[in-house]
């Protein structure tokens, strides 16, 4: 064996380093070396293997972030894209009746994976992209994660799944019936077409380290496609569905020599040699039809092909077989205490305070169970390694032992305090909730102090708010939290008449946090409560939206209050300044175009906003107010017949509007005043 083919592929197993004597090691680092395997001299189709369609899938897979990329710069230049092809948009589905492009989507994944198996988790999933390329950059780097095999833990991507898209059908038509009879389901509608593309997206501060948890940590802890494994909801429902599949990784026994080259190259982490001897074919629900194992296989032995579904297949014998043989990473006692651990941290990062995504929040509690566990074997076990580095050697914990525990303790505090966060803004909210006065009560000029029991309960939710304020008034550290709570505090002083109170809160976070649309909105409301500072109110609108024009929610608020005031002319220069700053934004375009038609005072400004609302009638046809105020201002300008013709248009597709029945009546008077058609 000393001359060994160049073209012999080697496996690396770590395994402890050969002594030259009976010295005892100083170094707390296992050695790897390599262990070849021999070909069959029955089967010598390839001198060596390795996987001929990993750059295949790895081209696919750039091509959907390249794809996804695209579909981003597309809306970022014209403003209006299709909404986004997410799964996860599906909860829209089963909550609201929302029919969303995501929805489409997922429904025509699940049904190609009853018949070609998890194909698309392999091939269309942007995670597994950057989770191979995490697992790529680790073989780079001479580091091949081993799989962390759990017997409870793989059961939460299912759970998470029934959470997101069963639980909310199953509260509306089996819970609310009992706790909240007035709970309707509101029928279907579609959402296709999307302004706000980023709107259900986290944004960088989050989603960096979401990727870096869950797209890089979790494969570096868990071994390669981690997350898909053991936290992914989407995989909850694929592989599941997956059992149905007739199309299968099958085995031609005649030309399988049992070589074992198809596990070891098998990134799902699927034991293929066994699948394939004990049924002859893969069964395996974690497959995710890659085609490494046969393009990898040396004899040529497997094949994507027609096989019998899973669901069909006796496992039971053969699996408890292998399951005898085979060595869990847990004992018993260590999943049920490991999976309670990973539930409490689900719950406990996922909160509210935060606002941490059902996702990223999953990848956390994934992470933090093995590194608990790893720790918990640090201390029980006389021999640890992690990647080839002894954590522990004969009973004594190195160093790298010992910043391993630290580092975990440190998770877990972090964990737990995060938790304590969210629990306390969880009661605070309860107590919030309340509080039912709309805002537009709140801060009129008009508004009364609440009833006594309302009073109460804003003053327990300020105080529970006041907790997890910004240190050092409160206890958070955690920025991301401060300016939701102080805006919360903000709105229940206002709700008990405390408005210096309510001001210097938002104010304060004005300055601390940085300048932001909804905490602008609260300061000019506030202004706008006192009868005496109509002219600050003013001034705070002009000084924040000259700072930022794009603000466009903000602007819309100030446009309706100057038109509530008389402030036509400035509602028209406000308008014009939110048009220029996102010229093909539909919203500031309506906003623009229905200033100038109602309460232009020169022909010019009517003629330039009916041709504005023509502009976005183009852009959304089906929009029964636009062409209910092309119509008024149609009536502006004489034109009295084509107005009719657009009200018609307009009660086409808004029978049941009262306001456009209205609008249709008043111009048909003054159609009859004018004494012409146009």
């Amino acid at each position: 064996m000393g001359d060994r083919p160049r073209s012999l592929h080697r496996l690396r197993r770590t395994i402890p380093r050969a002594m030259d004597s009976c010295t005892p090691r100083t170094t707390d680092r296992a050695v790897s070396i390599a262990l070849p395997v021999l070909p069959s001299a029955a089967a010598p189709h390839r001198a060596s293997f390795g996987s001929r369609r990993g750059w295949v899938r790895a081209a696919v897979l750039a091509g959907v972030w390249i794809f996804m990329i695209g579909h981003l710069v597309q809306w970022l230049a014209i403003g209006t894209t299709l909404a986004p092809i997410e799964p996860s948009e599906s909860m829209q589905t089963v909550k609201d009746g929302i029919i969303t492009v995501g929805a489409i989507f997922f429904a025509v994944a699940l049904l190609s994976t009853a018949l070609l198996g998890r194909w698309f988790c392999g091939w269309g999933c942007h995670w597994v992209a950057i989770q191979d390329a995490t697992a790529w950059a680790l073989a780079r780097a001479g580091i091949r994660p081993k799989p962390f095999r759990s017997r409870l833990l793989v059961w939460m991507p299912l759970c998470l799944a029934l959470y997101m898209f069963a639980w909310p059908l199953f509260y509306r038509f089996a819970v609310a019936p009992w706790i909240q009879p007035d709970l309707r389901w509101p029928g279907f509608t579609t959402h296709v077409m999307t302004q706000d593309f980023w709107a259900t997206f986290p944004g960088l501060a989050m989603g960096i380290p979401f990727v870096l948890v869950s797209g890089v940590m979790v494969v570096w802890l868990l071994g390669s496609k981690g997350y898909c494994t053991y936290a992914c909801p989407y995989g909850g429902f694929f592989a599941p569905v997956e059992e149905l599949a007739p199309m299968r990784i099958v085995v031609d026994h005649d030309r399988c020599h049992a070589c074992g080259v198809c596990t070891a190259v098998c990134t799902s982490n699927v034991r293929v040699h066994e699948e394939i001897k004990d049924f002859g074919m893969v069964v395996d629900a974690g497959c995710m039809k890659c085609m490494d194992c046969v393009s990898s296989c040396p004899n040529e032995a497997l094949s994507f092909g027609l096989g019998k579904p899973a669901v069909m297949i006796d496992r039971s014998a053969s699996r408890s077989a292998a399951a005898a043989e085979r060595r869990w990473d847990l004992s018993w006692a260590e999943e049920i205490t490991l999976a309670l651990l990973g539930v409490l941290t689900l719950f406990a990062v996922r909160g509210i305070y935060i606002g941490v995504p059902l996702l990223f929040a999953s990848g956390i509690a994934a992470c933090t169970v093995f590194v608990t566990w790893k720790a918990w074997r640090i201390v029980r076990d006389p021999s640890v390694s992690f990647h080839g580095i002894r954590l522990r050697l004969k009973g004594k914990v190195g160093r790298s032992g010992v910043i391993w525990i630290a580092a975990t303790a440190l998770l877990l505090a972090a964990v737990t305090y995060v938790g304590v966060l969210n629990g306390i803004t969880w009661l605070a909210d309860r107590a919030d909730a309340q509080v039912t006065l709309p805002a537009e009560y709140i801060f009129s000029t008009d508004a009364q102090a609440p009833d006594a029991a309302m009073q109460q309960s804003a003053e327990r939710a300020l105080r529970l708010y006041a907790l997890v304020a910004a240190a050092p008034e409160g206890w958070s550290i955690i920025p991301a939290g401060w300016k939701q709570v102080d805006l919360r505090r903000a709105y229940l002083s206002a709700a008990i008449r405390d408005m210096p109170a309510a001001e210097r809160l938002v104010r304060n976070s004005w300055e601390r946090d940085g300048a932001d649309e909804s905490t602008a909105a609260v300061i000019g409301r506030i202004i706008r409560s006192f009868l005496s500072r109509s002219a600050d109110a003013i001034a705070w609108y002009d000084e924040a939206l000259g700072a930022h024009p794009e603000w466009q929610r903000l602007r819309e608020e100030q446009v309706t209050w100057l038109d509530q005031q008389g402030e036509y002319a400035r509602v028209i220069q406000s308008a014009r300044q939110g048009f220029a700053a996102r010229p093909n934004d539909l919203l500031a375009m309506r906003r623009l175009s229905l200033a100038l038609v109602e309460r232009g005072t020169m022909p010019l400004e009517i003629d330039e906003g009916v041709e504005l609302i023509r502009r976005t009638i183009s852009m959304a046809p089906d929009n029964g107010f636009a062409h209910a105020a092309l119509a008024r201002g149609l009536v502006r300008q004489q034109h009295f017949d084509e107005a009719m013709a657009e009200f018609g248009r307009a009660l086409e597709l808004e029978p049941n509007s009262e306001v456009i029945h209205s609008m249709f009546e008043e111009a048909k008077a003054q159609r009859g005043a004018a004494g012409s058609g146009g």
